[in-house]
């Protein structure tokens, strides 16, 4: 059973986006879980797309979740770990399995190229320690990836292979490419394809059928539409899907040429990907159907701190290298006492506790905010995105994890981040009466 005080406020709070053509924001869907994986509440708003007569927002509708895939991806990795398979700390592991890492070179502020000085482990590749960056938050790599340029969102293991680092390993975090090396080092290791392995070993165990890097023929019949907001604009338009290659691909040999990006390659329906996020909720074990996928200690060490070196890696300014993908932001998550994003808190400040300024986190592949939140989370609560406006969230202090998705670009959308501050506050709101 849903909790219809949550039920009933989130609804009102993105029904209130969604109707409002002005927003440029067509449809999203939340969905919140606590530890027994049941639902919170479950709310689909809006349309699939903003062109006339798209069909309503359900929550069968299924969303290219981008990076919000890096999750899965790094418990595809830690499985390999546990079955001796992989190595977070062996850098020799890593040089043989991809010599190519041996010939990247770092990309120097001035557009030249120098030697690495360190070896790369799977741990830095995890926490994006290891050097890479993306084209579209870094101006230096789009620069020098030009005049062709990069494109992380073709579904093809070239761009991943072809990029320099941008920082020497293992000096300073920059979110990246990493996890899609990653995900090459699992299937050379293993002989397994990376979305095999999350199917066989995620997915299938947790009984979800509706999250693939090659989405299923029923799940491509229920692809919401792509939207964009061109810079200086605040509606938006239905535009080409941004990851298209595994859509549109159908016979077995064009499925062979795609990528399986550990970076950004998945789509599914948020009220599976929170199943996923309820067995982290309880330590490796899904509360709906009892199977086992990670050890408890697994997952402990996943939301350990990483970078404790690091504390406040994550409040450096965020640039729009390429406006059209992302907006340029102050900071990841807003954690100071000073609100540096006023217009996405729409529900009430006096509710609110500030605590100063924490120190920031980085786990196994997530954000980590290490002192409790805003809207009522917990302590040491993971969170990530996904380009295209998608929001997690896993609270094991209070058992509670969350998901708001959306289809528009570019990322860092002020009314999706509202909505999601504001749902997640909601849910806390109701289950702590």
């Amino acid at each position: 059973m849903v909790n219809k005080q949550a039920q009933d406020a989130c609804q009102t709070s993105l029904d209130g986006v969604t109707s409002n053509p002005d927003t440029g924001i067509a449809g999203m869907v939340f969905v919140a879980v606590d530890k027994e994986g049941n639902e919170i509440c479950a709310v689909p708003s809006g349309k699939k797309g903003v062109g006339e007569k798209r069909e309503k927002m359900d929550m069968e509708t299924v969303f290219w979740i981008a990076s919000c895939t890096k999750l899965l991806a790094t418990m595809a990795c830690m499985q390999a770990c546990e079955q001796g398979k992989l190595s977070l700390d062996d850098a020799e592991q890593v040089k043989k399995l991809c010599p190519e890492l041996a010939k990247v070179k770092v990309l120097k502020d001035d557009g030249t190229l120098e030697d690495r000085k360190t070896d790369i482990t799977l741990r830095m590749l995890l926490t994006h320690m290891a050097g890479f960056g993306y084209e579209f938050f870094n101006p230096k790599l789009r620069d020098y990836g030009r005049p062709v340029g990069y494109d992380v969102f073709h579904a093809d293991e070239r761009d991943v292979l072809k990029m320099p680092l941008v920082n020497q390993p293992n000096t300073v975090w920059e979110y990246g490419i990493n996890i899609d090396w990653a995900g090459i080092v699992l299937e050379r290791a293993t002989g397994v394809k990376l979305n095999d392995w999350i199917q066989q070993n995620i997915m299938q165990p947790l009984g979800l059928k509706n999250i693939n890097m090659l989405p299923t023929p029923e799940m491509k019949k229920s692809l919401a539409y792509m939207h964009q907001k061109w810079p200086g604009q605040e509606k938006s338009e239905e535009r080409d899907h941004m990851y298209r290659e595994p859509v549109v691909a159908e016979s077995d040999t064009e499925k062979e040429r795609i990528f399986h990006s550990g970076g950004a390659g998945c789509f599914a329906r948020p009220n599976e990907y929170v199943q996923v996020l309820a067995t982290l909720l309880n330590n490796g074990k899904s509360p709906k159907t009892g199977a086992q996928i990670l050890k408890s200690e697994t997952v402990d060490a996943m939301f350990e701190n990483q970078i404790k070196e690091q504390p406040n890696f994550a409040r450096n300014p965020v640039p729009a290298a390429k406006p059209e993908q992302t907006n340029a932001f102050p900071e990841l998550y807003p954690q100071e006492g000073e609100m540096l994003f006023p217009r996405i808190w729409s529900f009430r400040l006096a509710d609110c506790t500030f605590l100063g300024n924490p120190p920031q986190g980085w786990g196994l592949s997530f954000m980590i905010t290490q002192e409790p939140g805003v809207t009522g989370r917990g302590r040491n609560t993971a969170w990530w995105a996904g380009i295209a406006n998608l929001f997690w969230w896993c609270d094991r202090e209070k058992g509670v994890a969350g998901m708001i998705a959306s289809q528009v670009m570019p990322f860092g959308d002020l009314n999706v981040m509202g909505q999601w501050f504001a749902c997640e506050g909601e849910v806390y709101k109701a289950v702590s009466q």
